[in-house]
């Protein structure tokens, strides 16, 4: 495909070209021994030189020995944080003494953001989301207002973690479409630059004000090469062909009680996820009576009271709330949403306090015999 090649201070020129257009420009950061996306002012702003290093239950920064901008894996945190807001105030009124109720506007405007530095099982997860709260009859309007005017500049992935399976998922290392801007981090030999795809004609405008070079044979085979070896080193995998269907046959199976015991329902899985978006939603009137505020919520299917219903909870032990989880994520995700609702970012492993590991689960589940197999 062709492309465009731009350097370390264009990368910084592409910062400020955003910001310059009403962007509040989001991306990586180094803050308390992890990546954090956050506002950054310019390349100073990203985790230069730092690498990490992901296993179940267990990350942490470690030094590159190189420059390269971003050279990390997924990070603990996912864009979800931006569009999905853990807090979302849904309606505000005033009692008025002639007119009862009456709604208040929200306070302060939304702010259009610019991602950098989306991976592709990332902007997978974007996608992912889009239908969920975009696709329906009912678009959900806190969402757009913040999802349509965003700009996504995509980093097309070199160095996935030891708990990474996005081949398995079709969501990476590289991306093809829905993303404004595509950066591939050429980094070593004395080189460092960036080679760019552009995906919208908003992303071309930006571009043209940034110095830049065309992409020549060299170059495109440099980035290839990148995601080539990308996809070579993924820590885990999952035969993910038929998955949704195989799964739906062992509800049964004994696996859910053995890893049941093991899982402390913290819902830090569903936390990094940058898929989940179960949330609840909380009716709030002050001590005079004078205001109403309702609001949503993250909530997890982790909790007890998530699936609570009049007279108790529907899955009220942890071997029904893991068997939700796994399940609706991998199997009765698709038949809602027409996808499945992973994408191999491998955070719900790193995460898990005691290392559940749900590519290894999904394995016991489908390679195990049942306890009547066994005995036949």
């Amino acid at each position: 495909m062709p492309g465009f090649v731009i350097d370390l201070a264009g990368l910084g020129a592409l910062i400020e070209a955003l910001a310059a257009r009403g962007f509040t420009v989001l991306g990586p950061t180094a803050r308390d021994g992890a990546v954090v996306y956050a506002e950054i002012d310019g390349v100073a702003d990203l985790p230069v030189g730092l690498g990490d290093e992901q296993e179940a239950g267990s990350y942490r920064l470690v030094e590159r020995g190189d420059d390269a901008c971003f050279g990390y894996a997924a990070a603990p945190q996912s864009w979800k944080r931006f569009l999905f807001e853990p807090t979302t105030v849904l309606y505000r009124a005033r009692r008025d003494v002639e007119r009862g109720f009456v709604r208040l506007e929200a306070d302060g405007a939304v702010p259009r953001y610019a991602f950098l530095g989306v991976r592709p099982c990332e902007l997978a997860a974007i996608s992912i989301q889009d239908r969920v709260f975009l696709d329906g009859a009912q678009p959900d309007p806190a969402y757009r207002a913040r999802r349509e005017p965003a700009f996504v500049v995509t980093v097309q992935c070199g160095e996935p973690a030891g708990t990474c399976f996005c081949v398995s998922m079709g969501s990476g290392p590289r991306a093809g479409s829905g993303f404004d801007l595509a950066l591939t981090e050429i980094v070593g030999g004395g080189r460092h630059e960036f080679v760019v795809e552009v995906g919208s004609k908003v992303g071309a405008e930006v571009l043209a004000g940034i110095a830049s070079r065309p992409a020549e044979e060299e170059d495109l085979t440099a980035a290839a090469a990148v995601s080539e070896r990308a996809a070579g080193r993924m820590g885990r995998s999952v035969e993910a062909e038929g998955l949704a269907e195989r799964l739906a046959g062992v509800l049964e199976h004994p696996r859910w009680d053995e890893v049941a015991t093991r899982c402390l329902g913290c819902g830090n899985c569903t936390l990094v996820c940058p898929t989940c978006f179960c949330s609840r939603v909380s009716d709030v009137t002050d001590l005079s009576g004078g205001e109403a505020t309702r609001t949503r919520t993250w909530d997890s299917c982790f909790t007890l009271g998530h699936s609570y219903l009049h007279g108790g909870s529907v899955r009220a032990t942890l071997h029904d709330r893991y068997r939700q989880w796994l399940t609706h994520k991998l199997s009765t995700w698709s038949g809602q949403f027409g996808t499945q609702g992973c994408v191999g970012c491998g955070r719900c492993i790193t995460w898990c306090p005691v290392g559940i590991d749900i590519t290894a689960e999904v394995r016991a589940l489908l390679e195990e015999p049942t306890a009547e197999e066994a005995s036949t």
